[in-house]
């Protein structure tokens, strides 16, 4: 194994998993695999706050040292845990007549599996990705743009600005769930409540929110990630018509 951990990660995906031939039973152990499984362990039952190293060691049985031997640092496993979800994309062949709805499907199932990992989103932020399911996923997105006639660059920026919304709209739906399930956390209002807070604020220095109160809590957070996207892709013109 080569000691270098940049190299060490770079032939993750070259290399086939090592497979222990014990006679007598013996400890399973460490892969990638089952750090990832152990990683989306910790996140799916206490949250993406809690995952760490350690943590991810103590659901495996072993010492934080044991896990250095195939990852190299918490990002790793961020680029790991990403990979994984990405994995259960599933990509439509790209029609240029229909990018747009092929878009928003994409970024449908990958909020979905945000959404199953409270937090999980946090981890495909501020990250250059080197997972090949990942890579795989994003190459998908590039070429639905492109099949549209999005000239390169703009196709390029555009990917950047749909996937960090859409892992901002995760998080925050998450963050939101957390806050609901406590039971301390009353300051969280319904929408009914957030409506009466709306229509009793002083008309003279809120005019506009008391009138159109119903509109500013108006749809599912899901009907609002759907007008986004639109909102970003109808701004994007084929190069050919710009």
């Amino acid at each position: 194994m080569t000691a270098d951990p940049r190299q060490r990660r770079s032939a993750r995906h070259a290399q086939p998993p090592a497979e222990s031939a014990a006679s007598a039973p013996r400890k399973k152990p460490i892969t990638v695999g089952r750090i990832t499984d152990a990683a989306l362990e910790v996140v799916a039952t206490e949250g993406y706050d809690a995952l760490t190293i350690r943590r991810v060691a103590a659901v495996l049985g072993t010492g934080p040292s044991s896990l250095y031997a195939h990852i190299v640092n918490k990002d790793d496993i961020d680029d790991l845990l990403i990979g994984r979800l990405y994995a259960g994309v599933v990509l439509p062949e790209p029609d240029p007549a229909a990018w747009r709805e092929q878009l928003l499907g994409v970024y449908t199932q990958i909020r979905d599996l945000y959404l199953e990992y409270p937090g999980v989103s946090r981890a495909a932020m501020a990250m250059v990705p080197t997972n090949l399911e990942t890579l795989r996923v994003g190459e998908g997105i590039l070429v639905i743009l492109l099949a549209g006639g999005i000239e390169p660059r703009t196709a390029a920026w555009a990917r950047d600005a749909l996937s960090l919304y859409v892992s901002a709209y995760a998080l925050e739906q998450s963050l939101v769930r957390q806050r609901r399930r406590r039971q301390d956390q009353e300051w969280v209002l319904s929408d009914e409540e957030l409506l009466d807070r709306f229509t009793a604020l002083p008309a003279d220095r809120f005019p506009q929110t008391r009138r159109h109160a119903a509109e500013l809590i108006s749809g599912t957070g899901h009907d609002r990630f759907e007008f986004t996207l639109g909102l970003l892709m109808n701004n994007l013109r084929p190069a050919a018509s710009s």
